[in-house]
């Protein structure tokens, strides 16, 4: 047990669930064991609490920082902002200039407002479209936060089905009042949707263009042509697929535009900034409602958002991490084909992950962590790329990861992969609806 491992178990005695994100828990990594902490980090590098420096394969940020960690000229400007000065009762001049950047990516955009975390972002969106359309009513396709307006869609038609949509997303404490006001449809299920708008209820659909598998073209504009057929405002939430597969909205490679789009995670590279943009006359909404908070009008946000985006620009950040990801999944199954496994991958080639079948899967996802642990790595069966995850970096991984994947193979022919771990078996996330 190190030092991360002992302020993790005093977290939990003055933190509800030991801090504010599931995805970062230990429990979802290496339970008893994983570092917890970092005390630095810079490009895909992270060192704990205790001063071991650890190669991160796993995701980096939670997919905030497709730049690397510590980008050079993201923290300079953000330096620069912070002898100048962060806020003031004076506005920002930086959120006009990012306004003009977001709209120039995406023409059919006219507008834009700012937050600072995406399920904020998606709430503001909802808000602003559900004013916009004068209805109520929200079908979603996909993860859109931990606010009241989307985890109502867990609230079943008796108590009793309470959480059945999304499992592992318990709407305990959600007002029941809101029963019925959010509606889930499954990717690619056009019958599914135009059912749900028949009812006349809905006013917003609310939708990731793609997470685990590449969308279908002919379903994503068979939803806008609907949207745009019943007076139905449409939003992509891109607060994880945006800027990693092109230089703005994923939506971008479909040609199929919505009426707004939310951005997020790495827009600011690290550093908390996320964006609604939209039509005009969607937009123009969110001045019949209230939509406001103080540090949403924080200086730092904007300017590493702008920084960010210039230095995208410069990498091509988008192509080398597509391309990275696509080539540590057909490693992955190479390396799976030498062992005589069987495993399937999924996710957007910048966001790759790959998975066991059979009641053995949450075992071997621990078993492969603990095992690279103990030679420097943060790894698991995910890998949110980064343009620091140069060649020698992949290089180092596989060679790692061949050895386990070895042990892997022991345990389906028949070693008791119960035997090899050190603790207890890592936790299962939620379920996505696409």
């Amino acid at each position: 047990m190190g030092k991360g491992q002992d302020l993790w178990r005093k977290a939990q005695t003055l933190i509800p669930g030991g801090n504010m994100l599931l995805s970062k828990r230990p429990e979802m990594f290496l339970p008893e064991q994983w570092p917890a902490y970092f005390s630095k980090s810079k490009g895909c590098r992270v060192w704990d609490l205790d001063g071991v420096e650890l190669i991160d394969m796993t995701i980096m940020g939670v997919g905030a920082n497709t730049l690397g960690y510590g980008n050079a000229a993201v923290d300079a400007a953000v330096m620069r902002t912070v002898a100048d000065g962060n806020m003031s009762t004076l506005n920002a001049p930086e959120e006009v200039e990012l306004a003009e950047r977001l709209i120039e990516l995406h023409p059919w955009a006219d507008m834009a407002r700012f937050a600072r975390s995406g399920g904020e972002a998606d709430a503001v969106a909802v808000r602003i479209a559900r004013a916009a359309s004068g209805r109520d009513g929200v079908a979603i396709c996909g993860y859109h936060g931990w606010h009241d307006w989307y985890l109502a869609s867990n609230l079943g038609e008796d108590d009793s089905l309470a959480g059945h949509l999304l499992p592992g997303l318990n709407p305990q404490g959600v007002p029941r009042s809101l029963r019925g006001s959010v509606y889930p449809f499954a990717a690619n299920d056009t019958a599914g949707l135009e059912t749900l708008i028949a009812t006349g209820k809905i006013g917003v659909i609310m939708m990731e263009v793609s997470r685990n598998f590449e969308p279908s073209i002919p379903f994503l504009q068979k939803v806008r042509d609907l949207a745009t057929a019943n007076g139905i405002v449409l939003i992509f939430d891109e607060c994880t697929s945006g800027f990693r597969q092109s230089f703005g909205g994923l939506h971008k490679l479909y040609g199929v535009d919505p009426d707004m789009a939310v951005f997020g995670k790495a827009l600011g590279n690290g550093y908390a900034v996320t964006a609604v943009i939209g039509r005009r006359e969607v937009m123009q909404a969110a001045q019949n409602t209230f939509i406001s908070s103080t540090f949403w009008t924080e200086r730092i946000g904007s300017v590493a958002a702008l920084a960010t985006l210039k230095e995208m620009e410069r990498e091509q950040s988008w192509e080398f991490i597509t391309q990275t990801g696509r080539a540590i999944t057909e490693r992955w199954k190479t390396l799976a084909t030498k062992h005589g496994l069987t495993i399937t991958t999924a996710g957007l080639p910048a966001l790759t992950g790959f998975s066991f079948a059979g009641p053995n899967a949450l075992a071997y996802k621990t078993l492969i962590t603990q095992e690279m642990l103990a030679k420097g790595y943060l790894a698991g069966n995910s890998v949110y790329v980064c343009t620091q995850h140069t060649p020698d970096i992949v290089d180092g991984y596989f060679d790692a990861l061949d050895p386990v994947f070895g042990l892997i193979a022991e345990c389906e022919n028949g070693r008791d992969v119960m035997s090899l771990l050190k603790g207890p078996v890592c936790h299962s996330g939620f379920k996505r609806l696409n």
